[in-house]
């Protein structure tokens, strides 16, 4: 992604790993996030690329359409090589959780830089991303990045959970 013009950060659990500085498990995929508005630049900057977007759970090629909610998924491959990225939505400077509008950031703290430069969701993000269909490897990430949050970070995110997942488990391991 060296070059690419426009903001991007890598998500999910490597986010996750990136925030606390080693690798804590396998990892089966890269997943990038973008802001919406950048997609087709991200599809340029790409070129040669095979592009295909989630619809309704199913994969359908994407061709250069700009591609608007609810899709907002795209798997892009090239040979050996696959990437998957998450469109995010934006709206005055501030970032939106696409699940549900009431849960924003301003644009400078849903990312950070690894310490060699590599930009990252933000865990506290990642998480509230990994609320839907909690799996075993979603509630382990949890748990290893937990205790590298700090307190601001742990209190919006159970902010966003009781707006968002009032019943969430992780309610109650972010009272202590």
């Amino acid at each position: 992604m060296k070059g690419f013009s426009e903001k991007w950060f890598i998500a999910g659990g490597w986010a996750i790993d990136l925030h606390i500085g080693n690798e804590t498990r396998l990892h089966s995929d890269i997943e990038i996030a973008i802001f919406r508005k950048d997609q087709l630049t991200l599809k340029t900057y790409l070129q040669g690329w095979a592009f295909k977007k989630v619809v309704h759970g199913e994969f359908q090629t994407w061709e250069n359409e700009y591609l608007k909610l609810p899709i907002h998924e795209i798997h892009a491959q090239l040979n050996n090589w696959e990437l998957e990225v998450l469109l995010n939505e934006m709206c005055w400077g501030k970032w939106l959780f696409r699940r549900d509008s009431r849960i924003f950031l301003p644009i400078n703290e849903v990312y950070n830089y690894s310490k060699t430069g590599i930009p990252y969701l933000n865990p506290f993000v990642v998480l509230l991303f990994k609320l839907k269909n909690t799996r075993q490897k979603d509630h382990q990430d949890f748990i290893n990045v937990k205790p590298f949050l700090a307190y601001e970070e742990k209190k919006w995110l159970k902010e966003a959970i009781l707006v968002h997942a009032p019943t969430h488990q992780w309610l109650g391991y972010l009272d202590n």
